[in-house]
């Protein structure tokens, strides 16, 4: 829908405006499950401790021959068969594991999904990586840019995770999860019709990777200042979340999906609660795959789609919180669409 499109809708829908809609969704998980005992062997928690806190009963794990990379072209693959489209006119990949530092992965998913030489580049936003990612390619699609653009989130945290430090190992899975996005107007379900971003560089250390001028030995693992996360997550995504809710004139009780990162159960709920939003319309699905960072919105967009719990026309806010720090949220209805779903 570039310029002369876009000038007919205005012309002919004076109550709509063009926008990026959702038009497909895919995911894909690693098939080794870690479950919480196995993790209670070597370190000092167990079952109960773990479910308590986080929510997380198990999460996933990538096989070493299973890169992520591979779990993004599997989920991009995905969202191209949801969509009923062969291919795309660019590709936006959300990422903080890549699989080297250079080249990007993007233009490698584009290549093995047959998609060409199109525009393809990654995001590193950490857990708010599919927010901006998303953003980024409505931008594109609004500029007239591209038509449809494939948006790609994938993490494997387990390569970054020291799998001693029990504040971290009991949270992080790996996965994927991708969106198609369309041109479109905002009178259709699969509208994205509001966002929110915002970062703070002053915090840059609260979620950390130390980089080889800060560590030159020894191995650099994540760390994350829990407490001060959690403080910051419970802030900013309620902030953002309410900025799109006001830009779209929605109250909380008219909200009938709320799909946060899916971090941590407790962080949800607070959020959720903070919000105001119906107590049934908060989306958790972390139990089963832990934290996947980036990955985490669309993999419980796809859970829920499939559990019923995301209806078709549902008002839904979507909002995350990362390193950087960096937060986001977006505002859309959810359109008639089937997840494609796969496991490697």
């Amino acid at each position: 829908m570039h310029g002369p499109e876009f000038a007919r809708v205005a012309r002919e829908e004076p109550d709509a405006r063009p926008a990026a809609v959702i038009a497909g969704l895919g995911t894909c998980l690693p098939r080794t499950e870690i479950a919480n005992a196995a993790l209670a062997e070597h370190l000092d928690t167990n079952d109960e401790w773990i479910r308590s806190r986080t929510g997380i009963t198990a999460r996933r794990r990538a096989a070493p021959d299973v890169s992520m990379t591979d779990l993004a072209c599997a989920a991009a693959a995905g969202a191209l068969s949801s969509a009923g489209l062969a291919t795309v006119d660019a590709l936006v990949l959300a990422t903080s594991t890549p699989d080297r530092p250079c080249p990007a992965a993007a233009p490698e998913i584009a290549y093995r999904i047959g998609q060409g030489a199109i525009p393809a580049f990654d995001v590193s936003a950490v857990c708010s990586g599919f927010i901006y990612a998303t953003a980024t390619a409505a931008g594109l699609i609004s500029a007239g840019i591209a038509d449809s653009v494939l948006v790609t989130a994938a993490e494997t945290y387990s390569r970054i995770v020291d799998p001693a430090d029990r504040s971290t190992a009991v949270l992080f899975g790996d996965g994927a999860g991708a969106v198609v996005l369309r041109c479109g107007t905002t009178r259709e379900p699969g509208a994205l019709l509001a966002f929110d971003l915002g970062s703070d560089g002053a915090a840059r250390d609260f979620i950390h990777v130390p980089g080889e001028h800060e560590q030159p030995k020894g191995e650099r693992w994540f760390t994350m200042a829990g407490r001060k996360v959690y403080l910051r997550a419970l802030q900013q995504m309620t902030s953002s979340a309410l900025r799109v809710m006001e830009d779209c004139s929605w109250s909380p009780e008219s909200v009938g999906a709320f799909v946060a990162h899916q971090a941590n159960a407790r962080i949800i709920d607070a959020v959720a609660n903070r919000l105001r939003v119906p107590l049934d319309a908060a989306v958790c699905e972390i139990a089963r795959v832990g934290n996947t960072a980036a990955a985490s919105i669309p993999l419980a967009l796809a859970d829920a789609a499939d559990g019923g719990r995301l209806k078709p026309g549902a008002r839904t806010v979507l909002t995350a919180f990362g390193g950087g720090l960096t937060w986001g949220s977006a505002a859309l209805t959810w359109p008639t669409l089937t997840p494609v779903r796969t496991e490697i």
